[in-house]
């Protein structure tokens, strides 16, 4: 693979690449690590070797741009001795007896290895995360200072409230209030999620493919009766609809 990549940013070798930088190819990386989760989910084995491919040669790509300053071999020693800290249970004689104590050594030593002492709780938080998982993210490390709600029931009531918030915010038509309730709604039931192991990303993104899949196999049964899609009403939709879901 190093090959390949050096013979592309070679005399001989292609324009594209060797006008690319390692700010350039972000929004490739984001795109081809979707793509990979996106396999991941699917189950094709043969997707994720493909896309598993994508994302590694471009981390090679970034990394030979670098040059000297940056390898995969440093960056995979600094992973490996990074994973050998943060697990002294493991590698190291310390005893842990819970996954809450498990956590809280993670945490410490994270804390640690931060050059810069005294940030904030939530710096080590990317903001650039898709939303739902950013507000996971966001969730979880608040709850480790223990901010968060003492039970689920009060959860539930939160949950209630921003309901409410919302519905007031859309008899109101105010687009802005409208916007701000459906999110603090949406925020909240992340963490309802998150406090009974659901990862709303995760839960979502399955229920994604469901529907598609849905809508496909709708598509083929209509087609199969002779009939538009396009063109049916709402009682011959809801009759394909509950089809597809037998299959």
């Amino acid at each position: 693979m190093l090959q390949v990549i050096q013979t592309l940013l070679g005399p001989e070798g292609c324009p594209w690449d060797q006008e690319q930088t390692p700010e350039s190819l972000c929004d490739y990386l984001v795109e081809e690590t979707f793509e990979l989760v996106s396999a991941i989910r699917s189950g094709d084995l043969q997707e994720v070797l493909e896309e598993m491919g994508d994302v590694i040669f471009l981390l090679a790509f970034i990394s030979c741009l670098y040059g000297d300053k940056v390898s995969l071999g440093q960056a995979m020693q600094h992973a490996a001795r990074k994973m050998t800290r943060r697990h002294p249970h493991v590698f190291g004689e310390t005893d842990i007896n819970s996954r809450e104590e498990l956590t809280r050594t993670w945490e410490r030593v994270k804390k640690t290895e931060k050059k810069h002492a005294g940030g904030y709780l939530l710096d080590s938080v990317p903001r650039s995360l898709p939303p739902l998982l950013l507000a996971y993210r966001l969730h979880s490390k608040a709850a480790k200072a223990g901010f968060t709600w003492d039970s689920l029931h009060e959860l539930e009531d939160k949950l209630t409230e921003e309901w409410l918030e919302w519905k007031n915010a859309l008899e109101s038509k105010d687009h802005d209030k409208m916007l701000e309730e459906f999110g603090d709604y949406l925020f909240t039931l992340v963490e309802y999620g998150r406090r009974n192991q659901i990862k709303a990303s995760s839960a979502l993104s399955k229920t994604n493919i469901k529907f598609a899949r849905r809508i496909h196999m709708m598509e083929d049964l209509a087609r199969e009766k002779g009939w538009d899609i396009s063109r049916l009403d709402m009682d011959h939709l809801e009759e394909l609809w509950q089809e597809a879901k037998g299959f």
